[in-house]
């Protein structure tokens, strides 16, 4: 017979156990500082939300079972095949005790949750916080009549736990769209809220008794998600380059690419700095003579920048390619030329003599590989790349990378 310590599977139902974690995370944005959230990024919050409220299902371990024998007192006073004159107390032999430990990943709690699916006859066993004991007593040696009863109860763990991923799925993968659109939406009503005073045209007024940092509640958790760091100092709006903006500037450029590939004696044996003018004078047609080369802003000087109305809305940098150090060198120093307001930049690369498609498979193992990257974003060119990086000196903003890389004539 089995030693069961408890009843699984049938302590709470799980879908209030996910509508509460739902709603948890509701709360804990809504309590962000209206500052802080807007100074944070979006995709590190949704980043951090999902992992902390993300319902980890346990999940056995079967090749790391282990196995222990002990003696063990058996309870023989209501077997009718034996003489016991009196059965109203235990009656107890010397048997063999076989526990099982079965190791698991995940939130040993979970074990207690009720699927949608489910049966009458739950399996039993004792719970640690990460393994499962069950144990089995006997007074025969008969091991394969132990291991035919552990492998059933093994089974039927396994399909409850089995039910319980279906249903636990569904809500893992809604959790980040639903934590996304609620801090949109809120960043939006922050940002109208802003605009609504600032019309009204009177001096905001402090408040004195306003938190300036935001405390989670404890939760309990194997490891704590660290929170997106943020300034709780008011949120100023800065101009940014539009999307529909920054894209055109880089068909300004491919397109000009286009023009030295059909005529490639014009352009053969130029140099960066000569081929960056002919890219000037295509921009300085769009923006008014606002594109400059080599024009210092921040740390350094940029081969391409355009100003407008006295602020930077692109910066980017040309090179001719030389090898992953001289891409790496290239992006250190087109993050030490943008400013802070520059969020969206490009690397311009000439591969002039090499093996193009092995230029293009080492490009994004080199961005990747900085430690500047965040994430890469598609990007609909055969020879080009986008990426969203960190700037170096505010970890919460950030700024796209556009890589276009050209294969110019000798």
């Amino acid at each position: 017979m089995s030693g069961r310590n408890e009843i699984l599977f049938m302590g709470f139902d799980i879908r209030e156990f996910m509508e509460s974690r739902e709603r948890e995370m509701c709360g804990e944005i809504d309590a962000l500082g209206g500052n802080q959230l807007l100074n944070s990024s979006p995709d590190d919050l949704c980043n951090y939300l999902e992992k902390k409220y993300k319902i980890d299902v346990p999940r056995l371990k079967e090749g790391e079972i282990t196995v222990e024998q002990s003696e063990a007192r058996i309870d023989v006073s209501r077997d009718p095949g034996r003489v016991i004159h009196d059965r109203s107390k235990p009656f107890y032999l010397k048997g063999t005790a076989v526990t099982f430990y079965v190791p698991f990943d995940g939130n040993h709690e979970l074990f207690y949750g009720r699927p949608s699916t489910f049966t009458t006859n739950p399996p039993g066993a004792g719970i640690r916080e990460n393994e499962i004991i069950l144990t089995y007593s006997r007074l025969d040696h008969d091991a394969n009549a132990v291991k035919s009863e552990f492998e059933h109860d093994l089974y039927e763990i396994r399909r409850w736990l089995e039910w319980m991923e279906k249903d636990i799925s569904t809500y893992n993968n809604s959790i980040r769209g639903k934590a996304h659109a609620i801090i949109e939406a809120r960043r939006q009503k922050l940002i109208k809220d802003q605009g609504l005073v600032a019309s009204l045209g009177f001096p905001l007024r402090r408040r004195d008794n306003m938190p300036q940092t935001y405390i989670t509640p404890t939760v309990q958790r194997k490891v704590q998600i660290p929170k997106p760091s943020a300034s709780t100092s008011p949120f100023v709006p800065e101009p940014t380059l539009e999307m529909q903006e920054y894209e055109h500037i880089l068909s300004v450029i491919s397109n000009m690419v286009t023009v030295m590939e059909r005529s490639p004696k014009a352009f053969s044996g130029m140099c960066e700095e000569d081929i960056r003018q002919h890219f000037l004078v295509q921009l300085n047609g769009q923006y008014e003579g606002q594109a400059t080369g080599e024009t210092f802003n921040f740390d350094g000087k940029t081969d391409i920048l355009i100003r407008v109305e006295g602020k930077n809305i692109f910066v980017a940098e040309c090179k001719f390619w030389d090898g992953p150090a001289s891409l790496k060198k290239a992006l250190d120093q087109l993050l030490g030329y943008a400013t802070w307001r520059d969020t969206k930049i490009a690397l311009i690369i000439f591969n002039r003599g090499k093996n193009f498609s092995s230029v293009l498979t080492k490009i994004p193992e080199v961005i990747k590989s900085h430690p500047n990257f965040k994430r890469e974003i598609s990007y609909k060119s055969e020879t080009g790349f986008r990426f969203v990086l960190r700037h170096r000196d505010d970890t919460n903003r950030e700024m796209i990378l556009t890589v276009m890389a050209f294969d110019t004539p000798i």
